[in-house]
């Protein structure tokens, strides 16, 4: 269950503090009384992926915590690489803040994992933000998983880190020109290579379509414009079928729109946040 006794202020960013708790860290932001809301990186990233938002949900006085996917980072390795598993300590990780359900904000894999969470577990999701990724594994009907994960894990095989490849992973999934490409590269350094594997052979397993209809959760769906990894038309297919959802895309962004036009995504998750956040007790909507 979370705790604050391993926390530490992070001196280059006073305003967020890492817990280093088992079986889950993660970093946070923001009054602790605030709602809740979840942040869950990619296949590619970390904790430290989601600076921009952890400082813009603060500010706005949600308590933003964004997590080390378990066996990434300082998080303890899962039971297994599975998306029931990885759901599973999600669930456990939310439920520990006592804050009642959270807004739960996952990109690529980590949108992946929020849908997971919102079907096994629909009481702790207060709202969903799926950015930049994908109903299922192999959606566009002609991606091998086996060809997939033997690319991705080529690098591994032969020696390399998550770390040494970084920059070049990062860069050629963000779109030309990004400015991001270090902090992406920086949040992808802090994966080990056995995480990685577990991580690459468990994504091919995803495929939640035929059950998208049974999220009631209020949904935004968010994917930049350039997205060539899970394009636009991977989002329309989630807006189109998960009822309470809206839609935006981020113009200039490809696979990471929260680092490549951060004020544009942020705009649009407060936008959304603010319209179905709990309003304050004694409040005059509060009573509506």
């Amino acid at each position: 269950m979370p705790s604050t006794n391993a926390s530490h202020v992070d001196q280059a960013d006073p305003f967020a503090r890492d817990r280093d708790e088992r079986p889950v860290a993660w970093r946070e932001a923001g009054p602790t009384d605030g709602e809740l809301v979840v942040l869950l990186h990619g296949l590619g990233g970390s904790r430290i992926a989601w600076e921009p938002q952890l400082a813009s949900l603060s500010t706005a006085g949600y308590r933003a915590a964004a997590w080390d996917m378990p066996g990434y980072g300082a998080s303890a390795r899962p039971r297994a690489w599975t998306f029931d598993a990885l759901a599973g300590a999600a669930a456990t990780w939310i439920t520990g803040f006592g804050r009642g359900p959270a807004h739960v904000v996952g990109l690529s894999m980590g949108g992946m994992v929020a849908l997971h969470l919102a079907l096994a577990q629909p009481a702790l999701i207060r709202s969903l933000v799926l950015c930049d990724t994908s109903p299922a594994f192999g959606f566009d009907g002609a991606t091998n998983a086996e060809t997939w994960v033997a690319t991705r894990l080529a690098p591994i095989r032969a020696g390399a880190t998550p770390a040494s490849i970084a920059a070049g992973v990062i860069g050629s999934i963000m779109a030309p020109g990004a400015t991001a490409v270090g902090e992406a590269s920086a949040a992808m350094a802090r994966i080990g290579p056995d995480a990685f594997e577990g991580a690459v052979r468990c994504v091919p397993s995803h495929d939640v379509r035929e059950r998208l209809s049974e999220i009631a959760a209020p949904t935004l769906v968010v994917v930049g414009e350039l997205d060539r990894e899970t394009p636009p038309s991977y989002a329309r297919h989630l807006a189109d079928h998960i009822a309470a959802s809206r839609y935006v895309e981020i113009a200039g962004a490809a696979h990471i729109s929260n680092l490549e036009r951060p004020a544009q995504f942020d705009a649009a998750v407060l936008d959304f946040l603010g319209k179905v956040a709990t309003p304050p007790a004694g409040s005059e909507s509060a009573g509506a």
